[in-house]
């Protein structure tokens, strides 16, 4: 008596084709996940980059005084507290006739406000904005007036 073989082999597949689809798609959202997580990131150094400059160059060009400048930085990084952020006009006790530089820098201090939290599974770390510094040399520290007003400085 011969053996007719057993018709239902395809079903019994069924099962390992959704565990299978399962594993992998769980790892392509994490990953997916993490990709757009590290985007989020870059998009944050890169601002916070960008906020030092902008930083230095209002405390060169114009006479704001460090709440504004700090103000002005924190409507472009909000993850930024007003005590990370250090201006320092040199040398030290310097007038706008008698300063030669200033350094803008988001200190790593007390950051407890500047840290993004992370959305990717099975990581509930957060990532703290490293220091960044800029310095620039002295310009007119001076907003100027009439036509000659700097737009950057109101």
């Amino acid at each position: 008596m011969r053996r007719a073989l057993p018709s239902s082999t395809p079903a019994r597949q069924r099962g390992a084709a959704v565990v299978e689809f399962a594993l992998v798609a769980l790892i392509f959202f994490v990953l997916l996940l993490a990709i757009f997580e590290f985007g989020r990131v870059m998009f944050t150094w890169n601002t916070a980059v960008e906020t030092t400059r902008r930083g230095a160059r209002l405390a060169v060009v114009c006479d704001l005084n460090t709440a504004q400048i700090k103000a002005q930085m924190r409507n472009m990084l909000p993850v930024v507290a007003d005590g990370d952020i250090d201006i320092t006009y040199l040398p030290n006790g310097c007038d706008a006739d008698s300063c030669e530089s200033v350094t803008v820098s988001i200190l790593p201090g007390n950051q407890t406000s500047a840290a993004l939290q992370y959305y990717i599974p099975f990581l509930n770390s957060a990532w703290k904005i490293p220091e960044f510094s800029t310095t620039l040399t002295r310009e007119s520290l001076s907003s100027g007036s009439g036509l000659d007003a700097n737009p950057d400085c109101s």
